[in-house]
Formats: C-alpha cells, structure tokens, sequence
C-alpha cells in the first residue's frame, strides 16, 4: 500500500497550482493506491490548511500477493489505474494522445510524448556513453550481461539537468506518480537482431536477489518506455499473454502497471522487446517505484 510521503505531497500541490478539482485529485490518488479516507484528508488539509480535521484513520493492511516459495496467495486484484482519464491529457508543457488502453493487464499506448528534437537530443546525449545492458541476477541481486538482452544502454540522472528535468515533470505528470519516486531516464539502442526476450519489470519477491533492489524505493510499479526513433522492421514490444504488440513510432509511448495498491505484482505484465529485423531501435524507459528513490 503506498504511503503518503514528501513525494506525494509535492504532486499534490502541483496538482492544486494548476487548478485541478479536489475530486480528480482524491480519484488519482486512490487509484494509485492510497486508500480514501487518507486521499481525502490530505487534499482538504491542503486546500484548507487552517481549518481543524478529524484525526486521519488507519492505513489498511498489506495483503502480499506470493508466499516465500513464490507461489500465488492472492490472485492480482485489478484497481484503477493513475492514468488521467480521456484520449487528450494535458502535462503542463504539451498534450499527449491516448492510442490505446487495456484494463487487463493495465497497458496505455500514447502517441506526442515526445517531440522529434527532443528524441534526437536524447539520441545524441547517450550515443558516446552507451555500454552492454544488464539484467538482475536472481541469487545475488547483482548486474549481469545475458544472452536474452541484446541491447546498449546508459542512464540519466533524475533531473541532472534542465532538459531531463522537463522531460523528468513531463513523464512523471502524465504516469500520475510522484517525481521523487522515479528512477533515472534509462536510453537502449537496439541494431538488427538486437531484442529482449519476455521479461518482468519488477522484481520476484520470491527471488532472494530481489531483497537488494526493493530495499530502497520499494517495488517498481509502473513503467513507460518511450520510442526516440522509428524501426523499419520488428523491434516491437510484445506482451505475449495479452496478445498486444505495441509498433515503435518517433515521439510515442506505452505504459504499464504492475503492482497494485495491496502491493500485488501482475504476471500478465510480462514483456519483451521483439528482434529489430531492420534499421535501429532507440528507446527510454522510466521506471516507478512505491516510495521516493535514491
């Protein structure tokens, strides 16, 4: 169940800066997990910081969703997603267009996140820095190079500069989460071949290796990745269990949820990068976590 910290409080004084209903706000806010009553004492507390609330009731309990040997204890409760409603969402600084929306698994496909300069901008930032992506060892919670991910990566620090820092806001209003709790801009490029094989983003709470990477932050529960170029052929994300394949397009972008507001991780997230059959694949991706990060 995610808690209302700093990060939350920042988002919600945003959110009243830029005019939005106290209703819109109490529903993004339960939808991302924090339950009602706190969702609403926190939004009048922050309209109306001088006047006298009731004493703010109990979090509900955690429910785990796996037992220690990884099996399912819970089957995944689907709950609203944070993702504004409507096919036209405004981020501050642009709009963006819904394409597509899945409630099962929660997957939205956005077209203008981006913009054609900033995709190249991007592109030319991290061409000299890329080095061979790693995954998440499952024993040891350390990085290793595997034959399942073909690609070439860097990071961004969160806000490092004044251009992440537009593109960090931008992302982080339209995933409806707080900044604080987003790791760094992740850029891959991916050549002719080049795929990542079905993969979960977050980390197996069965898995002992885990225990390293949800220390700090708590789990990943959501991810965008953002195309920062077209692919003439393949290089598609795949969900294979939802039958849903998502094209690269310049300036465009999916998001997906997976851990929902009793902390349950969802299985049909499962997602790969499809084999760039020609051209090349660059992509960003940010990742979301329960708390604030780093």
């Amino acid at each position: 169940m995610p808690q209302f910290d700093s990060g939350w409080q920042s988002w919600l004084n945003d959110n009243i800066k830029r005019g939005c209903s106290p209703e819109s706000m109490i529903s993004a806010m339960v939808g991302a997990g924090i339950d009602a009553a706190t969702a609403t004492f926190k939004v009048a507390q922050a309209l109306a910081p001088d006047v006298p609330l009731p004493v703010q009731p109990p979090a509900p309990a955690f429910i785990p969703a796996f037992s220690a040997a990884g099996r399912a204890v819970n089957p995944y409760q689907y709950d609203a997603m944070p993702i504004a409603a409507g096919n036209r969402i405004d981020v501050g600084d642009r709009f963006v267009n819904v394409v597509l929306r899945s409630e099962r698994p929660q997957i939205v496909v956005f077209n203008n996140v981006l913009s054609h300069e900033e995709c190249d901008e991007l592109i030319e930032r991290s061409r000299d820095k890329l080095k061979r992506s790693t995954t998440v060892n499952p024993i040891t919670g350390e990085h290793d190079v595997i034959a399942n991910r073909t690609s070439e990566g860097t990071f961004f620090d969160r806000c490092e500069d004044e251009f992440i820092t537009r593109i960090d806001n931008r992302v982080a209003t339209l995933m409806n989460w707080p900044l604080t709790h987003g790791e760094g801009l992740q850029i891959l490029h991916y050549g002719v071949g080049g795929e990542y094989r079905p993969h979960f983003d977050y980390f197996p709470p069965h898995e002992v290796g885990s225990t390293t990477h949800v220390a700090v932050g708590g789990q990943r529960v959501s991810t965008m990745i953002m195309y920062l170029s077209d692919v003439e052929a393949g290089g598609e994300t795949i969900f294979p269990d939802a039958g849903i394949s998502v094209t690269p397009q310049k300036g465009s972008a999916v998001y997906f949820r997976y851990c929902n507001a009793n902390g349950q991780i969802d299985p049909m997230t499962l997602h790969g990068g499809a084999p760039v059959q020609a051209g090349e694949k660059w992509i960003m991706t940010k990742w979301m976590r329960q708390r604030p990060y780093g």
